[in-house]
């Protein structure tokens, strides 16, 4: 498949380090020196699902396509208020779309595991247009009293739109079990036959476990997917990697001697928008004219689960 389409949508509201500050024993200095954030976009009165649509359909703009052409309808999301309907259906409702669609949850690699689903229904003859899109509320799953999660994370959506062709070179997916290290935990409803004590737990996280995690998926899992398809590092043009913390990107960038210049960030406005964060900052430099027909892409992606993937595409 290729990529014909891309969009992204983020909420109106942004948070700065000094704002933050007010009510955290914290500030600019000490979130910036150690994640390079420097302010976030946190959503106040949107709805999720409103920013999921808008992401869609500058996709679909961008396109050139209608809703009614579209054969699958993927969605990204970790969490939102709606436990069912999945986001796909809540999000199709709003923009007309009528077509099979699901939900995944792989949280911050969650874009990629998408391609590669994208691209198996491609080979087996069962899509030709697919609507992909990642659509998060990180800030939803933090307390607000942890310094050391709730600076980290930003909203938004972004979405790609893919058709036939030739131009995902490859993906490569891997999951290393390890559920103690990232993860969120929430309340169902009681039953009669519940006997025992629960209790909500907002985002937990083993932050240094999770930094190695990161740079060794990434570096490891690139190299590994160049070396498939057989293309050189230094053929390569982008490398998108998941913004999670500028230190991260910094320690990439070390393991595989590749120029900073290189590898785009926005974490200093964006913070990490989990499955959102990669198509967001696609769609941003695609937006900016920096990407020419036939530039090699690599997208790296890590989070919890523990959960990684790359790809390797072709503009």
């Amino acid at each position: 498949m290729r990529i014909i389409g891309t969009g992204s949508a983020l909420p109106k509201k942004i948070v700065t380090n000094e704002m933050l500050s007010e009510f955290l024993d914290t500030s600019d200095e000490w979130i910036t020196t150690r994640t390079g954030i420097t302010s976030r976009h946190v959503i106040s009165d949107e709805r999720l699902e409103d920013l999921g649509a808008e992401a869609a359909m500058k996709a679909l703009d961008m396109a050139g396509l209608g809703v009614e052409d579209i054969d699958l309808f993927i969605v990204s999301n970790v969490v939102s208020e709606h436990i069912t309907p999945g986001m796909s259906c809540v999000v199709a409702e709003i923009i007309g779309l009528n077509c099979p669609m699901f939900d995944i949850n792989c949280a911050c690699p969650g874009f990629i595991y998408a391609l590669d689903m994208a691209e198996a229904y491609y080979k087996a003859g069962k899509a030709k247009n697919v609507l992909i899109a990642c659509i998060e509320e990180p800030t939803r799953m933090t307390s607000w009293q942890d310094r050391s999660t709730c600076v980290l994370f930003g909203d938004g959506a972004g979405a790609v739109v893919l058709t036939a062709g030739d131009n995902i070179k490859g993906t490569k997916l891997k999951a290393q079990p390890d559920t103690d290290k990232l993860f969120m935990r929430r309340v169902l409803e009681s039953t009669p036959y519940i006997n025992k004590a629960e209790s909500d737990i907002p985002l937990q996280m083993r932050g240094r476990e999770v930094f190695r995690f990161a740079v060794e998926a990434c570096t490891h899992g690139v190299k590994s997917l160049l070396d498939e398809v057989g293309i050189k590092k230094e053929d390569v043009s982008w490398f998108m990697v998941h913004q999670a913390n500028k230190r991260i990107i910094d320690s990439i960038i070390d393991f595989m001697q590749v120029p900073a210049d290189r590898l785009p960030v926005n974490i200093q406005d964006h913070g990490n928008s989990s499955s959102a964060s990669c198509p967001i900052l696609l769609d941003e430099c695609n937006r900016k004219g920096m990407f020419k027909e036939g530039d090699i892409i690599v997208l790296s992606a890590f989070g919890a689960g523990l959960l990684s993937g790359a790809a390797v595409l072709e503009w």
